[in-house]
């Protein structure tokens, strides 16, 4: 099904400015209506959108661009008076970067970005399934399956359109697994990167969706010339359903395309390499070689300090100081999403106080959770399955003078910040996660040397485990145990632990991040 944006574009691709491209489901802006009717424009949020241009401009690597969707009615109203979506053209402040957004049809969006992407790719590789009685792909699912397709294919012709002879191109993430193949069809002459952010299923996991679509995931990703991951663990994960899924030969960082057949079942690993070399990275006759990076992302620490000193945080930490009122805090701050695991951590801090009823009167849970999802029905029940449970705890042991658990969902970023500086103990238990940037934010902004009780399912228990206090995110009673160490821990190894996290933190920031990607893309040449 071609796209809409298709019709506007010529046959023959005219060549476009951008030497650096970075494709994402979100971009670097958004829009809102004002009160007067008319469209406001306000940055995107993240390390990795405040830090692209920066980068840009640092490594003298000219024009950039970025092509993203318009992800609610006022983002299309702005793409649609755009000329082919490409905002900075309209006027719009875009900080220098040219921003192409594009005007999906919204029943194309929803079945492409909530049906496919959320609801199958995210919950494949988060292991979310209870396969007993999901997934079920049947008709329904190749429409949404269908409507996937048309999105990537959008993206791979906006970006053929605006990329220069031999320009660099990073795309982000699991909403656009089939963009690079496709773009490399367009386009042979560019540089081609597909980083992702999520874990990568195993492959006995990843066998569940249909196989057809298994495979184009992988050889749409392998339309790459370099694929990034967060951990190697994930890396590793990919390359194994490449051999098993499709029987290609593996090295240690790479995926050589053209041996051991060509297709699912050609072999089961048939040809697979032990060797150490990651290849040329060129093509060779039948042979291409595409390069597998390990970028574990971090956090700028000057731009988090500097954010945790401005006056919003400080009044919002004053409030919290109040609310405490001398207690210890356990922090977290999550999204309510299911990879999160707030249900299990709030059922941890139960056993902690049914278990040690000492700690009952001196210490509060704060739980700041953002709304995450909640046009999915998914998700819309486990937020209420927290609110449930946050309110059994508040029964079972709030007091006329103690209010043992304060769950705030809203979205409040200043808030967020403030209760990560004033934690005693920071709980980070995910069922699975790519990295978890507040594993990271919380030791920076702490001024309590906050002890890390981490999931070990978490990516940034590869960098971190040696200083958190690492937990199964299914064993109740460990994390609750786990908590325990954490607040009777003594002060000097407090110390020690919090300073080896923030080291460990703020090693790659975004724009380090995301420079090494552009240098290792070009290195491979």
């Amino acid at each position: 099904m071609p796209g809409a944006e298709e019709d506007t574009l010529p046959r023959l691709w005219p060549t476009g400015t951008a030497r650096v491209l970075v494709a994402s489901n979100r971009g670097p802006v958004a829009f809102a209506v004002g009160d007067d009717g008319r469209l406001r424009i306000r940055r995107g949020a993240g390390g990795l959108v405040s830090g692209l241009s920066r980068v840009a401009a640092d490594n003298g690597d000219g024009p950039m661009a970025w092509v993203c969707a318009a992800l609610s009615d006022a983002d299309r109203r702005a793409a649609r008076s755009a000329p082919a979506g490409r905002l900075d053209l309209a006027g719009h402040d875009t900080d220098g970067t040219a921003v192409r957004m594009l005007d999906v049809d919204q029943v194309v969006f929803d079945r492409a970005y909530n049906a496919v992407a959320n609801r199958t790719l995210w919950f494949i590789h988060h292991l979310l399934y209870a396969p007993a009685s999901q997934p079920v792909f049947g008709p329904a699912f190749r429409r949404d399956w269908q409507a996937y397709e048309t999105y990537n294919e959008m993206f791979a012709q906006a970006l053929a359109h605006e990329a220069a002879p031999g320009a660099s191109v990073l795309i982000q993430d699991y909403h656009l697994t089939l963009v690079a193949a496709r773009l490399r069809a367009l386009r042979a002459d560019l540089r081609i990167a597909h980083f992702s952010h999520t874990p990568w299923a195993p492959p006995e996991y990843f066998r569940i969706l249909p196989d057809d679509v298994s495979e184009q995931i992988l050889r749409g990703m392998l339309g790459a010339d370099r694929l990034g991951f967060l951990t190697d663990a994930w890396a590793d994960a990919f390359q194994e359903c490449c051999r098993d899924l499709l029987g290609l030969r593996i090295d240690r960082r790479a995926v050589t395309i053209g041996t051991a057949g060509s297709g699912r079942g050609a072999g089961s690993g048939r040809g697979a390499g032990s060797g150490r070399e990651a290849g040329s990275g060129r093509e060779a006759g039948r042979h291409r070689t595409v390069r597998i990076g390990v970028h574990p992302l971090g956090v700028s620490a000057d731009e988090l300090l500097g954010r945790a000193a401005a006056t919003d945080v400080a009044a919002r930490a004053a409030e919290l100081v109040d609310l405490a009122g001398g207690r210890r805090l356990i922090v977290r701050v999550d999204r309510t999403e299911l990879s999160k695991n707030i249900v299990r951590g709030l059922d941890a801090y139960r056993e902690l106080l049914r278990t040690r009823p000492e700690w009952r009167g001196k210490v509060m849970h704060l739980v700041c959770a953002y709304p995450s999802r909640h046009d999915l029905p998914e998700y819309r029940e486990y937020t209420a399955a927290v609110q449930r449970l946050a309110a059994e705890i508040e029964d079972e042991f709030a007091t006329d003078t103690w209010l043992p658990l304060r769950l705030e969902i809203t979205d409040d970023y200043p808030r967020s910040i403030a209760a990560l500086s004033l934690a005693e103990v920071l709980v980070v238990n995910p069922i699975r996660d790519g990295m978890n940037l507040v594993a990271k934010e919380g030791p920076i902004v702490s001024t309590r040397d906050a002890v890390l009780v981490l999931s070990r399912e978490a990516g940034a228990c590869a960098e971190m485990g040696t200083a958190a206090l690492v937990v199964n995110p299914f064993d109740i009673q460990a994390t609750a145990r786990a908590l325990h160490a954490a607040l009777t821990m003594p002060a000097p190894e407090r110390r020690r632990r919090a300073e080896e996290l923030a080291a460990v933190a703020g090693r790659l920031p975004p724009q380090r991040w995301f420079a090494d990607q552009l240098h290792a893309l070009a290195a491979d040449r």
